[in-house]
């Protein structure tokens, strides 16, 4: 009697389980009515009813994918970029790039919330954003409308919030990538300084002008489907700028410099190019066709710019290695960023080979040349990588890609897509050159931009944190 009681318990509990599974998965497949994205003064009863009858439902794998998104692109910055920068530093410098990092990835999100998402998509204006619109997040998230409603403001088929949270991770690791021009030589209290300036003042007027609703190059037909401008040409500009602005590192060319553990940076390049899967795809907004191909011309462009730039370096030095490997791969996925929702997998082959062979000459011939000290070779990938796929973007978008007639081409007969590509590279340059030279002539006035002679000798590790990386005993 006692194991028919028990048999018939686990039945039952059995039979409760596909019950609740049932309801679960049910639920899972019913679309849950949105509201239209809704400005501050439009938080009101009058909008709640009539928005929630009109408005798109939500997407459930739109939502699932762009959550997947944020937290690849969240990785890339911690831990692919910190462990890419940090195994090409000096062992004495190796916390502070980490550091930096992932500091800026707390800093950065709460600039964002506070005024920056506001700043890059608000307002009507086709030049700057709002500072009031969307600050806090103030009609964003959901809320009670005055009627007693539950609002839930939608950006296409997810949740606004999720939009809003995707852009941020973008705004997190831009002012990370800077950090590696001037590695191993910055005060760390100058550079939040500056990174939130430089995130308001610089990216967000930019992000305004490529993907707000209302930007001026999105509607001159400027083609950045994923941040080849408002990333990579705006990071690498700046970089440059802080590289000659700060100065070289004492013993510069002088002494060997070499990195200290290129297998940190090898297995922060693996990051970076699983992560960018979401950095290009995720750029899509949903879970369709179009990030399907942003998905599979961003491998095809990494996998062709470890050739590219292994190719040149076998040429030239008589072997690769494993940092050409690593900077190929980079280099090829910066190239496709703006590109990827625009052009076709084999056009993504030849823009990768192409970046390989382009930023391995920027990074050597033209870096030797010119004598600057950009640590870690952020101007000669993100910018000179950035600048290359914007300009190739407007030669190899194509119709069947985009599916607009517009969106060809030169190769497909359409010159005048390359007036806005260059129009904006122009742009995005002008104003992160300017920018950020009078920033930082602002900040050395106020602060000071390096540490001093004493402190960098040490190593920033010690003199900026009073840790370090490694402890052998």
């Amino acid at each position: 009697m006692c194991s028919l009681l028990i048999r018939a318990g686990q039945l039952a509990v059995l039979v409760a389980v596909l019950a609740a599974s049932s309801t679960v998965m049910a639920r899972d497949n019913t679309e849950y009515p949105a509201v239209h994205d809704v400005s501050p003064t439009q938080n009101s009863g009058e909008t709640s009813a009539a928005a929630a009858d009109t408005a798109p439902a939500f997407n459930g794998a739109d939502m699932a994918w762009m959550m997947v998104s944020c937290a690849f692109v969240l990785m890339m910055t911690a831990p692919g970029l910190t462990l890419f920068y940090g195994g090409l530093v000096r062992k004495k410098n190796i916390l502070g790039v980490m550091m930096q990092c992932f500091t800026l990835m707390g800093l950065m999100t709460i600039v964002w919330v506070l005024w920056g998402y506001s700043f890059a998509f608000g307002g009507e204006n086709p030049y700057i954003g709002s500072l009031t619109q969307y600050a806090l997040l103030d009609g964003v998230i959901p809320y009670i409308s005055h009627a007693g409603d539950i609002v839930i403001p939608a950006r296409g088929t997810v949740p606004h919030s999720l939009f809003m949270m995707f852009q941020g991770m973008f705004f997190i690791i831009t002012p990370s990538l800077i950090c590696g021009a001037f590695a191993e030589r910055m005060k760390f209290n100058t550079m939040c300084v500056f990174s939130v300036l430089w995130g308001t003042f610089i990216y967000c007027p930019i992000c305004h002008w490529v993907w707000a609703d209302t930007g001026w190059l999105l509607k001159a037909g400027a083609i950045d489907f994923a941040g080849g401008t408002v990333v990579h040409i705006s990071s690498g500009i700046s970089a440059l700028v802080c590289a000659l602005l700060i100065g070289k590192r004492i013993g510069f060319k002088q002494e060997p410099m070499p990195p200290h553990n290129l297998t940190y940076t090898c297995i922060g390049a693996a990051l970076l190019w699983v992560g960018w899967f979401g950095f290009n795809a995720g750029s899509a907004g949903a879970s369709n066709a179009t990030a399907v191909n942003a998905f599979v011309t961003t491998h095809m462009a990494a996998a062709a710019g470890i050739l590219g730039w292994c190719v040149a370096e076998w040429i030239r030095h008589g072997r690769p290695g494993i940092l050409g490997a690593c900077s190929g791969a980079v280099s090829g996925l910066v190239c496709i960023t703006p590109a990827a929702g625009a052009v076709t997998p084999i056009s993504g082959i030849i823009l990768g080979l192409t970046a390989g062979g382009v930023c391995f000459w920027a990074c050597t011939s033209l870096k030797n040349r010119l004598g600057y000290d950009d640590t870690l070779d952020a101007f000669g990938v993100h910018g000179i990588g950035g600048t290359l796929g914007a300009l190739l973007t407007g030669l190899f978008a194509q119709r069947a890609v985009m599916g607009t007639e517009t969106a060809a081409g030169l190769i497909e007969g359409n010159p005048r897509v390359m007036i806005p590509q260059v129009i904006g590279v122009l742009a995005a340059a002008t104003i992160s050159f300017l920018g950020t030279l009078i920033l930082l002539k602002l900040l050395d006035t106020a602060m000071g931009l390096r540490v001093s002679q004493e402190d960098e000798i040490l190593g920033l590790d010690l003199s900026q944190h009073g840790e370090e990386g490694y402890i052998f005993h």
